[in-house]
């Protein structure tokens, strides 16, 4: 049964990556007309919506803490644990605003995924290359700064089980530079929905936003270490719970 819910669920996926493809090369068109935070909104409602779905079928529990930690307005760095490819559609499904992601470079060469990274606002980083990174990260400043949101898996890779990875201090780089606050996240239990069996099984998942972090305040000298640390300790201790 589970083997048949991971085949069906990768062919849904598929198929809805292929059906709504034209819907978000139309939100990018309508974009450039003015109708920017129309079509984000729009194209985030159907990610969500695929989302919902996916997590329906798998027979997933879900909990979540902290929603109201989320601010309605204004630029957000969502910082969360990375366990399992299910934490995207976790966060899809319940952060509540639109938002892009920082990807890897690599997954800018999967076919139809790249485009819809790309609509819902996401950017790729070439981790090799310091220069093009830079570049990325100053394209994600600026759109913090015009009050967006994007979210990092400080990481860097998912761990694929329960253990949190040491936090890149170079992944601070886009809240310090835009002064925006960083909502820390906590995932618990995800890698239990696939990346155990290499099938879905339907686990119990904790989410739980935790209390905004203000990165205006800090000193200039080792601020990314700083809050490196400090959003490990959070994060630890939110998983710990």
């Amino acid at each position: 049964m589970q083997l048949f819910k991971t085949i069906f669920l990768f062919i849904l996926t598929g198929m809805i990556v292929v059906v709504f493809l034209p819907f978000g090369i139309f939100a990018i068109l309508f974009s450039f007309l003015g109708l920017k935070k129309a079509m984000s909104i729009l194209t985030y409602k159907i990610a969500q919506g695929w989302a919902y779905l996916v997590i329906f079928i798998s027979g997933c529990t879900i909990t979540i803490k902290g929603k109201d930690n989320i601010p309605k307005q204004g630029g957000v760095c969502f910082m969360s644990n990375h366990a399992s490819v299910f934490d995207i559609l976790l966060l899809l499904a319940y952060i509540g605003r639109p938002f892009g992601f920082i990807a890897k470079k690599e997954l800018g060469y999967i076919p139809l995924f790249n485009a819809w990274i790309y609509i819902l606002g996401g950017l790729f980083i070439n981790r090799n290359n310091p220069r093009k990174g830079l570049k990325t990260i100053n394209k994600g400043v600026k759109r913090l700064q015009k009050g967006n949101c994007i979210l990092v898996f400080p990481e860097g890779s998912r761990s694929r089980d329960q253990k949190l990875l040491p936090f890149k201090p170079g992944a601070f780089k886009l809240a310090t530079q835009s002064g925006v606050p960083i909502v820390p996240i906590a995932i618990s239990n995800s890698s239990e929905v696939y990346e155990k069996h290499r099938r879905l099984s339907a686990a119990p998942v904790r989410i739980v936003f935790c209390v905004p972090v203000n990165t205006e305040h800090l000193q200039q000298e080792n601020r990314k270490q700083i809050l490196a640390d400090e959003l490990h300790g959070i994060i630890s201790a939110a998983l710990a719970e």
